[in-house]
């Protein structure tokens, strides 16, 4: 097993994917279940981020809505992620850009899902992924039907992962994209200002612990009682912050240099020497 592994990671960094890959995040302020307002200004955004030549852009969770309108939702969400893939799978064909376009309400098979989608520089839908984790404090276990899937995709020649908000809180999912080899985890999140704390420390421990790249685009502004935390960010896989947003709606774009990796899996080999038959026994 070990060998199998230290051969992968191995082969793993000549696969000839980018050496360094320029990512950035949009923190938008969107209109509380105001879709058509939405996805106007979701399209100002990727327009304006794409002016700096990203690789990739990336938008934050349930952008459509808000996050989450407790009367009408299933007629204010997408339909089959028909508006979004229109919207962010034209432009990232007309920007030549890959884009992580967050998450949507979107409806499918009658049911409400907090669904995001990945776009390739051609324009395609190479993954979808619905959110895994409800938070049932804010009842969104009713509001949103939950995922039974990973989100596994591929761009510029780097495997990547991504979860929405409050996955993050369960170790156990990024870790189950992390042993498929993953190089780089997006995270899309509606995350309150209250607990910003939480969402730096958080961001940092998933990045360390999986010795990934990390991208964090969160939403920013109020809705309702609630101000959410901005405060957006790119990690590189020591937690060490390469850019870092504030609380309001702005755009940050930073490089993720791969050259670091191997180092860092190979000085700290937290894959080779785990024991993964020994913790199904506990």
């Amino acid at each position: 097993m070990k060998l199998n592994l230290e051969i992968y990671y191995i082969l793993h960094f000549n696969l000839g994917g980018k050496l360094v890959m320029k990512v950035s995040i949009a923190q938008m302020d969107m209109k509380f279940a105001d879709p058509e307002f939405n996805f106007k200004h979701a399209e100002e955004l990727i327009r304006k981020a794409a002016l700096e030549k990203p690789d990739v852009i990336v938008l934050p969770e349930t952008w459509n809505t808000g996050f989450f309108p407790d009367k009408n939702l299933a007629s204010l969400s997408d339909q089959n992620g028909e508006k979004t893939k229109e919207l962010c799978g034209g432009l990232a064909k007309e920007l030549n850009v890959n884009i992580v376009a967050g998450s949507v309400s979107n409806v499918k098979n009658r049911k409400v899902y907090n669904t995001a989608f990945i776009f390739n520089r051609s324009g395609n839908c190479i993954a979808e992924y619905d959110k895994i984790h409800a938070f049932t404090p804010m009842k969104e276990d009713v509001a949103y039907q939950k995922g039974d899937h990973l989100a596994l995709f591929e761009l510029d020649g780097h495997r990547c992962g991504m979860i929405i908000c409050y996955d993050i809180r369960f170790p156990e999912l990024t870790r189950a994209l992390a042993v498929k080899g993953i190089d780089i985890l997006f995270i899309s999140a509606q995350w309150p200002a209250v607990r910003r704390t939480h969402w730096q420390i958080l961001t940092k421990a998933r990045a360390i612990e999986n010795q990934v790249f990390l991208a964090a685009c969160n939403s920013c502004g109020k809705a309702g009682e609630t101000v959410y935390g901005g405060t957006s960010c790119l990690l590189n896989p020591w937690g060490e912050v390469i850019q870092e947003a504030g609380p309001s709606e702005e755009i940050i774009s930073g490089d993720f240099d791969f050259e670091i990796l191997k180092g860092i899996r190979s000085s700290i080999n937290v894959y080779v020497d785990r024991r993964p038959d020994l913790y199904a026994k506990f």
